[in-house]
């Protein structure tokens, strides 16, 4: 009987052992970043002069190239929490919406990392819609007017630390894609660089297969 005791007192002891070192895992592998850190950079592209551009969020691993994975995100609010998709790549966008920085929202991120362990990345590139096989003269240099007014709007007034647009690069997913394309054009890498100059040349573009997405080409 007395042994039976000891067991039942030992037994629940080692649940909430248990318990408690799952709560602290989970509380070392989810981060909540207030929603005005992402508004401050949203807010930027809210015109029509950047309407082809978004920002996409990760977070990089400390002294590391890699992002840190995220299995969960979503903005947090007192009434709701709203699901924020993450792509393959372990990146998120989210809304523009002043209400939410009014709110106090957060985003939650739930990380296989340890959340000291991930420094927040942000990229500049182009919206879902731009990527495709077939693009014209005018959709080229549309995409380069557009980035280039970003660069040039927040160099403004430091224009010295601010690099500035050169042309444009198209990323594929497989990064070991290597073609010659018709207009001369050649994808290495996964890569395929447009200077400038071949932009303004006024020629249409056709690619072997989807882009990943299309980011500024830039130099200091």
């Amino acid at each position: 009987m007395k042994k039976w005791l000891i067991a039942a007192c030992i037994i629940p002891s080692c649940v909430a052992v248990a318990q408690q070192t799952n709560q602290q895992i989970a509380s070392t592998n989810t981060l909540n970043v207030e929603y005005s850190s992402f508004y401050s950079h949203v807010r930027k592209l809210d015109d029509e002069e950047r309407s082809a551009l978004q920002f996409a969020f990760g977070f990089k691993r400390v002294q590391s190239d890699t992002l840190c994975r995220i299995t969960k995100a979503y903005i947090h609010t007192q009434k709701q929490d709203i699901p924020l998709p993450v792509t393959n790549e372990q990146r998120f966008t989210v809304p523009s919406e002043k209400a939410l920085k009014m709110a106090k929202a957060e985003v939650v991120l739930s990380l296989v990392e340890p959340k000291n362990q991930c420094d927040m990345s942000v990229q500049l590139e182009t919206k879902p819609k731009w990527l495709k096989t077939q693009y014209s003269a005018n959709e080229l240099a549309t995409l380069f007017t557009q980035y280039q007014t970003f660069f040039d709007d927040m160099g403004s007034f430091l224009s010295f630390l601010m690099p500035s647009v050169d042309g444009l690069v198209v990323h594929f997913t497989d990064t070991s894609l290597h073609k010659t394309l018709a207009n001369g054009l050649v994808i290495e890498k996964g890569s395929l660089h447009m200077t400038k100059e071949w932009i303004n040349q006024g020629r249409s573009l056709t690619l072997p297969e989807m882009p990943l997405r299309i980011t500024a080409n830039t130099t200091k």
